[in-house]
């Protein structure tokens, strides 16, 4: 194992290179947002909501939702089940500055590895090319549309969690130091 296991293979198939790429992408975000206490995950810059814990619980949504619902057509789960959409539809935004720093660090841990866990599953099941619920009644998505949309949605929101870690404490850098390791 090298120490630096986020690093996409130089050569590989099409699905390895997919999923280098997206878990890439997640230790990136994942480092962006490490070892921040309360204030440091509800700091906001400019006239933006947006918080680096409130994007902590919004990508453990999204990968429940992408790899979970849309994969499976299974329901979300706890905490997420319990939600009145509805009434608050950016609830896992608003309420992350009521959550403590473990929790919505072991929140998006917990997505982050339930999603590679279900992806590796299917892929073993029927690779990208097989249909998945998403999608309409007259034709559904594949799990490699699936992966790109998750790869399109941690790319968007890395660029926000590294300027936003940025003005928390001056962190910078595209990707983990070599051998980094989550502290949260």
């Amino acid at each position: 194992m090298t120490d630096t296991p986020w690093e996409p293979p130089l050569q590989g198939t099409e699905s390895e290179q997919l999923l280098a790429a997206l878990d890439r992408l997640r230790a990136t975000f994942r480092y962006n947002t490490d070892g921040l206490d309360a204030a440091g995950l509800s700091r906001r810059i400019g006239g933006s909501t947006l918080t680096l814990g409130g994007l902590l619980k919004h990508l453990a949504l999204v990968e429940d939702h992408q790899f979970g619902a849309k994969l499976t057509g299974a329901p979300l789960g706890h905490p997420w089940s319990e939600v009145d959409w509805d009434a608050d539809p950016d609830w896992e935004f608003s309420s992350a500055a009521g959550d403590s720093p473990q929790a919505l660090y072991e929140l998006w841990d917990a997505a982050a590895a339930r999603s590679r866990e279900r992806v590796a599953a299917a892929l073993a099941d029927g690779g990208l090319d097989q249909p998945v619920q998403a999608g309409s009644e007259e034709e559904h998505a594949n799990l490699r549309r699936l992966v790109c949309d998750m790869i399109e949605e941690y790319g968007r929101h890395t660029g926000h969690a590294d300027l936003i870690r940025e003005a928390v404490d001056g962190r910078t850098g595209e990707d983990p130091a070599p051998g980094w390791k989550p502290t949260r």
